[in-house]
């Protein structure tokens, strides 16, 4: 099966379902070489949005992503960027969403990533010090300027969004395009309940991250942390926290379960957790994250699967999860 592509929201571009992240991959790694072989990979089987962020390994993620961009040399037009700002250093002006850190991130993201523009830039945390307005005008200026193309947000609220879709309106600025939250098996409130009325309200479009749960529906978890796991790595012990404990050993138990049903499928838990997210009609693409290219390949995999989510296979993952989101949020 070749790629699939759809609709970033509202907007006319169309991104692939499946994206390529650099926050797994390239946090605790400098190898230019082998990044440029993930991204090459992923982009011949059909990937055209690369996404990064200045926080990630405090700005190397994005110098090794530029410096693969250079040396594969693709067309400008076949592919999309993206990066984030909220977090650019421990003094006072390198964080937030104040007009001036936005500017500063942004035209330093530009430099690091080597390229004119930014096709997808993501606020990527409220912040709660900085007024919306100066927010949205600071992101609708990047978008006049031509420095960006589409402006989201990252794990904001449904009631945050919509503020700045009406501070937009209202100041005749240029509005949000897209959000990247987390969704997955495990994670679904946000996704699908809370963000419900913003699908129609603004066509809201969505790049989700961490489609495995940061590996729990990967099944490699179901005899213990592997030694190789990234949560013994420095600044992912949140992570292990997360999985060693009550919670986390429910939800490990919930993985061995859907693995049952993989294994009757013929498909792996992988393919199964990646293709149920694709599965959502308001999901636009989903970012995979790979610390190998054996692991990249394997989730692009994830594609082939899509046809088989029937609706007697999401009910069967309903009945094993038990987590289905009911209540929808009402933002008028």
């Amino acid at each position: 099966m070749e790629m699939e592509y759809r609709r970033l929201g509202n907007s006319g571009l169309y991104v692939s379902a499946l994206s390529f992240g650099s926050w797994v991959t390239f946090a605790n790694q400098v190898d230019t070489a082998a990044s440029t072989e993930m991204m090459a990979t992923a982009y011949d089987h059909g990937v055209n949005f690369f996404d990064n962020a200045e926080v990630y390994a405090d700005g190397q993620s994005e110098e090794i992503m530029g410096r693969s961009l250079m040396d594969l040399g693709w067309s400008r037009d076949t592919y999309a960027v993206s990066s984030k700002v909220f977090w650019g250093g421990k003094k006072t002006m390198q964080r937030g969403l104040n007009r001036k850190h936005i500017f500063d991130a942004c035209h330093a993201a530009l430099k690091r990533l080597r390229v004119d523009y930014l096709d997808l830039y993501f606020c990527h945390r409220p912040d709660i010090h900085t007024p919306i307005e100066e927010t949205v005008r600071a992101m609708s200026d990047l978008v006049s300027q031509g420095k960006i193309m589409y402006w989201g947000t990252s794990e904001w609220s449904a009631a945050q969004i919509a503020e700045a879709h009406g501070s937009a309106r209202e100041l005749s600025l240029v509005p949000p395009t897209m959000e990247q939250p987390e969704y997955n098996l495990l994670n679904r409130e946000r996704v699908e309940a809370e963000y419900g009325p913003l699908y129609q309200r603004f066509g809201l479009g969505t790049t989700i991250w961490s489609p495995l749960a940061s590996g729990i529906l990967s099944g490699k978890y179901s005899v213990g942390i592997p030694e190789d796991s990234r949560m013994n790595l420095e600044g992912f012990e949140w992570l292990r926290k997360k999985v060693d404990s009550d919670s986390g050993r429910a939800d490990v138990a919930k993985a061995q379960q859907l693995k049952g049903l993989a294994d009757e499928m013929g498909v792996s838990l992988v393919h199964l957790a990646i293709a149920w997210c694709l599965k959502n009609p308001n999901v636009s693409t989903v970012i995979l994250g790979a610390s190998r290219h054996s692991q990249l390949l394997e989730n692009l995999g994830a594609i082939e699967v899509l046809s088989k989510i029937n609706d007697e296979v999401v009910e069967r993952i309903e009945t094993i999860m038990q987590n289905k989101p009911r209540q929808v949020i009402d933002l008028r």
